[in-house]
Order: C-alpha cells, then sequence, then structure tokens
C-alpha cells in the first residue's frame, strides 16, 4: 500500500459512511427531529457555530484538565505497579474493580460533593481515562527481560537508574498508545458529565437541543465531539511516532506476510 492510498483511506471510509447516512433518511423518509440528514446536521452546525465554538471550548478545556491529572496520576501509579510486585497484587485488583463501575452512576454523587459545573466534568474525564495509562505502562514496565536487569543490578545500576534509563523508554510504545485510547475516554466522560450535571459545554448543548427536539444541532454538537476527538488523537499519533517510531513496524500485517 502506497502512502497516498493509505492517507486517502480514512476520508474514503468517513464519505462512504456518510453517505450511507444520507441513504438511510432518502430512503425510508426519516423525519430530522427522529434522525437529520448530514446536510441539515452540517447547516446546524454552521447556524450554531458560535454557541457551538464557546461550547466546545469549554469541553475541551474541561477534558484536557481532566485529562492531564489522568496522565499525571496514571503514569507514577502505573511504575509503581510495575515495578514491585507486591505493588501490582495489592492495587491491580482493586483498579480492576474500580474501573468496572459505571462512572455515570458516580456524577450525581459528584454532584452532591462538588456542586454543579466544571468540577465533575474534570472529575469523570480523570476518572474514565486514567486506567488505560496506568495498564499500559505498568504493561510496558513488567516486561522488561529479567536478564537486563540483571546486568544492570551486575553494572551497580539504582533503582532509579532502571526507571529512567530502561523502563521508561521501554514503555513509551505502551505509553503513547494509552494516550490515544484516554484522550477519547476523557471527552467521553466530560460530555457524559455536562449532560448530567453541566451548565455549559458540548454536553449541555445536546441535553437542551434534545429537550426542544432540535435533532440536527444534537447531531451537530456531537460533529464538534468527534472533530476534538479525531484532532487530539491525531496529535498523539504524530508524537508516538515522533518519540517512539522506532518501535513501529513500517507495514504492519503485509510487511510481515511479505517476508
Amino acid at each position: 500500500m502506497n502512502r497516498a492510498t493509505e492517507r486517502a483511506a480514512p476520508w474514503v471510509t468517513t464519505a462512504l459512511l456518510v453517505f450511507l447516512w444520507w441513504l438511510v433518511v432518502v430512503v425510508f423518509r426519516i423525519e430530522s427531529f427522529v434522525l437529520p440528514s448530514p446536510v441539515e446536521s452540517v447547516v446546524a452546525l454552521y447556524q450554531y457555530r458560535y454557541p457551538l465554538a464557546v461550547n466546545g471550548l469549554s469541553t475541551l478545556s474541561t477534558t484536557l484538565a481532566g485529562f492531564g491529572l489522568a496522565v499525571a496520576f496514571g503514569l507514577v501509579l502505573g511504575i509503581i505497579v510495575g515495578s514491585f510486585r507486591l505493588a501490582y497484587a495489592a492495587l491491580y485488583p482493586v483498579l480492576i474493580a474500580f474501573n468496572s463501575v459505571p462512572k455515570a452512576a458516580l456524577v450525581p454523587i459528584l454532584v452532591i460533593w462538588f456542586g454543579v459545573g466544571t468540577v465533575p466534568a474534570v472529575i469523570t474525564a480523570f476518572m474514565l481515562s486514567f486506567f488505560p495509562v496506568v495498564v499500559n505502562v505498568a504493561t510496558g514496565f513488567a516486561t522488561i527481560e529479567p536478564e537486563l536487569l540483571d546486568v544492570l543490578r551486575a553494572l551497580g545500576a539504582t533503582r532509579l537508574d532502571m526507571v529512567t534509563k530502561v523502563g521508561m523508554p521501554r514503555s513509551l510504545p505502551y505509553f503513547f498508545a494509552s494516550l490515544k485510547i484516554a484522550i477519547t475516554l476523557s471527552f467521553v466522560g466530560t460530555v457524559i458529565a455536562e449532560i448530567v450535571a453541566g451548565n455549559s459545554g458540548i454536553g449541555n448543548v445536546m441535553l437542551i437541543a434534545g429537550s426542544n427536539f432540535n435533532v440536527p444541532l444534537v447531531f451537530a454538537a456531537l460533529l464538534v465531539v468527534g472533530t476534538m476527538g479525531v484532532g487530539m488523537y491525531s496529535i498523539f499519533a504524530v508524537l508516538e511516532h515522533r518519540f517512539a517510531g522506532w518501535s513501529m513496524r513500517g507495514g504492519g500485517i503485509e510487511f510481515a506476510a511479505g517476508g
């Protein structure tokens, strides 16, 4: 597969999905208050561009705040869990149990504790996104070959040397993979909290628009969130290629099949 085809593939796929969306609306004659067409959604996107821009920036800033906390906390906890067997045994079951709890069910509790507004959204974004960071970083540290660690100990390396000079570089591919997952989950957490207990943001726009049966605006808001998610994902993909490109195999499955 040449690079031009690879770059065009997501655009072609998106165009096909939009065409299928339009075809379903036209063939089944679905009313806009049930399922708007792509054209109606884009018109709503332009018509409400200013409130969508303001609330989109609010959602983005809230998401990045929760995501930043998740990365900082998840990185530290992932290093601890991946480096110490006792920490793995003690903390991993707790993390699994916490991640299994539906975060939407916790939003009303957060409202009781912190009130309506940005704080519950930041915490929800944090809760949804820190687990992938912890797991991936811990995996990167836990998969270091014991023989390599034995050699480093024999050479007089301290545990800090092992973490900074071996563990961190080794876990970079896992870390960037977790960032791409975590940022999308952060948007999910933010929007959920804004719908349940927000007074601003894209989730609040969707709630108000849905209550007024303005479904084209709901879909326009979804387009805004999706665009921001893809944009942030792309940023981390570029950073991954820059700092962990050595771990990527150029041709994927085709490369392996070709020998």
